[in-house]
């Protein structure tokens, strides 16, 4: 039989932590974090991490792995993904899944196309072309020879536009060419998806309020800390909504008010992005955190009996 995996999804913002953690105490679990910004060092307000109270109580893997300098991806995450949940499982436990990062969710369950190998002469090259002409022009490239690629891949988001650029110089073929053809066949675990949602007035008011508390909370002084620690504001996970807006405050290109809006409205479009994502599953059972609570430790026991 293959082993058991409950997963709690869905868009930034909509209240993933507290739910996991709340099936988590009922079923016996300790949960793997599936969010790609939560696995750096010293970005704690910007990223929304679990308090560490709440870390106390559950069992959290993942979290605080790699220094924002540090490469992390789909590939590393699957790797130590696996390990803990073996671990986890060893101890008699149950595995709970939590993340919006539907690359990292599907890598895990689904496997990972990882293509050919790194060419150190075209990387460096496309490398050199963002750095004198804008990722805005690679992004555009991208999206004339690789459109489908754009859906799944952000402006901003450096290191996939790079790489698939650089598979595309390689074999001539498209990255999302190659992802249909892998198909992500692989399905080592059983999986009960529990998506967490929210009507969008409700979702936007609650990122609203949840900018606003970060930078009550310290965001602007942790980013200040991260440049102190001699990070660079050009690093991929700083370039990520609030820590790129901070930075640009911070650099003198706008007030912090303005910031503070940017902010909003890119986390907005972020959660936007990962519904369209996670809506072309079908397998996730969609429910409201609070509203349906109920319905979802019924759900996550009838799987798991």
């Amino acid at each position: 039989m293959r082993p058991k995996l409950v997963i709690i999804l869905g868009p930034t913002g909509v209240g993933k932590s507290a739910v996991a953690a709340a099936v988590a105490l009922e079923v016996g679990g300790e949960i793997i974090n599936a969010d790609s910004q939560e696995v750096y060092r010293h970005m704690d307000v910007g990223t929304a991490k679990p308090s560490l109270e709440l870390r106390q109580k559950v069992p959290h893997h993942l979290i605080d792995v790699v220094d924002p300098d540090e490469e992390f991806n789909a590939a590393l995450f699957r790797e130590l993904a696996m390990k803990s949940a073996q671990e986890i499982w060893a101890r008699g436990k149950r595995v709970i899944l939590c993340g919006g990062t539907g690359l990292y969710l599907k890598a895990l369950t689904r496997g990972l196309f990882v293509g050919p190998a790194k060419d150190p002469e075209i990387r460096g090259r496309l490398e050199q072309e963002a750095r004198e002409n804008g990722l805005s022009a690679l992004y555009e490239r991208l999206r004339r020879v690789d459109p489908d690629a754009t859906f799944s891949i952000h402006p901003h988001d450096r290191q996939r536009i790079i790489r698939a650029l650089e598979v595309f110089e390689q074999t001539g073929k498209a990255m999302s060419r190659w992802h249909r053809e892998h198909g992500f066949k692989e399905d080592p675990f059983e999986t009960l998806k529990i998506g967490l949602h929210r009507e969008r007035k409700e979702l936007y008011d609650m990122i609203h309020r949840r900018c606003e508390g970060m930078v009550a909370q310290g965001l602007v002084e942790e980013v200040r800390g991260l440049l102190d620690r001699g990070y660079r504001l050009d690093l991929k996970p700083l370039r990520s909504v609030g820590y790129r807006h901070v930075g640009l405050y911070l650099g003198g290109e706008m007030s912090l008010d303005d910031a503070l809006a940017l902010m909003q409205r890119d986390t907005r479009r972020l959660a936007k992005r990962q519904l369209t994502w996670f809506r072309a599953d079908k397998e996730i059972r969609w429910f409201h955190p609070e509203r349906e609570r109920v319905k979802i430790s019924d759900a996550v026991k009838d799987f798991l009996q």
